[in-house]
C-alpha cells in the first residue's frame, strides 16, 4: 500500500466512492490507499471537484456506500466514531456559549461532570492561545479566533485522529499562515496524528509531513511528497530555499491536474452547448 508503515494509526484501502447522478454514476474517488502514521501530519491536496472532501466525509463516517476499506488501529470503522474528531471548514461555534462553554460541549454531551469539564476545557482553550478570552461570544471573536475555539472543542474529546477539511479557507494569507504556526505547535505537543484536506499548496507544505496530491476527477492518488523539514517548524520556513522547492515540486503535479480539469469542463460546456 502507498505509504505503508508498521506504526500506522489510519489505513484507507482501496477506496472508490461514485455518486448518482441525472446523466448515471459518476466515480468522485477511484482505488486510493494510504495510510497515516501515528503522530503524522499529512495533507491531501488536489484540485476543485477531485473528491478530497469525499475522502474527508468517508473517513469521518458522513458517507457511507463505497467499495474499500477505512480503518483505526486495525479495525475496520463504518460511520462516525469517536477515535476521529472533525473540524470543518464552516462556522461551527455556538452564538450562545461562550468559548469555555463551547470547548466544554462535548465533554457535557459525554456525561463528564460541570467542575471537571470546564477544568478541562480551560487546559484546552490555553493550548490554543486563546487565555483571557473564555468569557467571550463568538461574535467578539475574529475568524482565526473562532477557528481555534473549533479545533480547541474538537481536541478536547481527545481524539486519535484530527481531521480538518479546509479550516483556513476563509481566513486571510497571513493570519491562516501565522495559524498554522499554532496549529503545529498542537500538533507537536500533543503528537496528535493529523490529517488535513486543503487546496493551498503553502499550508499543505508548511504543515505536513507528507502531502497527497490527487488527480483530478475520477480523483486517485498521483503523488506522495515528504516534506524533510526540521521540527519545530513555524511560518519563518516559508522563505526558505527548501520550502519553495517543496511548494514547486507540488505545484508541478496540481498544474497538470488542475489544467486537465479545467480543460475538459470547458469540452463539457460546449458539448451541452451542442445539444441545446
Amino acid at each position: 500500500m502507498a505509504g505503508g508503515t508498521s506504526t500506522e494509526l489510519l489505513a484507507v484501502e482501496h477506496l472508490t466512492k461514485r455518486y448518482a447522478t441525472r446523466d448515471g454514476a459518476v466515480t468522485a474517488v477511484d482505488d486510493m490507499s494510504f495510510t497515516v502514521a501515528q503522530g503524522a501530519f499529512v495533507s491531501i491536496i488536489g484540485p476543485s471537484g477531485c473528491g478530497k472532501s469525499t475522502v474527508f466525509n468517508v473517513i469521518g463516517g458522513l458517507v457511507g456506500d463505497y467499495e474499500g476499506r477505512v480503518t483505526v488501529g486495525g479495525q475496520t470503522i463504518t460511520g462516525t466514531h469517536p477515535a476521529i474528531g472533525m473540524v470543518f471548514q464552516e462556522e461551527s461555534t455556538f452564538p450562545w456559549r461562550n468559548v469555555l462553554e463551547n470547548v466544554a460541549f462535548p465533554l457535557e454531551v459525554a456525561g463528564m461532570p460541570k467542575a471537571a469539564r470546564l477544568e478541562k476545557a480551560a487546559h484546552f482553550v490555553k493550548l490554543v492561545g486563546l487565555s483571557g478570552f473564555e468569557r467571550r461570544y463568538p461574535s467578539e471573536l475574529s475568524g482565526g479566533m473562532r477557528q481555534r475555539v473549533a479545533i480547541a472543542r474538537t481536541l478536547a474529546s481527545e481524539p486519535k485522529i484530527l481531521l480538518m477539511d479546509e479550516p483556513f479557507a476563509a481566513l486571510d494569507e497571513q493570519t491562516r499562515v501565522l495559524l498554522g504556526d499554532k496549529v503545529l505547535q498542537i500538533q507537536q505537543e500533543l503528537r496528535q496524528t493529523t490529517l488535513l484536506i486543503t487546496h493551498n499548496l503553502t499550508e499543505a507544505v508548511q504543515l505536513s509531513d507528507r502531502v497527497l496530491v490527487m488527480t483530478y476527477r475520477p480523483g486517485r492518488l498521483k503523488r506522495i511528497v515528504d516534506i524533510d523539514l526540521p521540527h519545530p517548524r513555524d511560518s519563518e520556513v516559508v522563505g526558505s530555499d527548501a520550502f519553495g522547492h517543496y511548494v514547486a515540486q507540488v505545484w508541478h503535479d496540481l498544474r497538470e491536474e488542475a489544467s486537465r480539469g479545467i480543460a475538459e469542463d470547458e469540452s463539457r460546456v460546449l458539448k451541452e452547448g451542442t445539444k441545446r
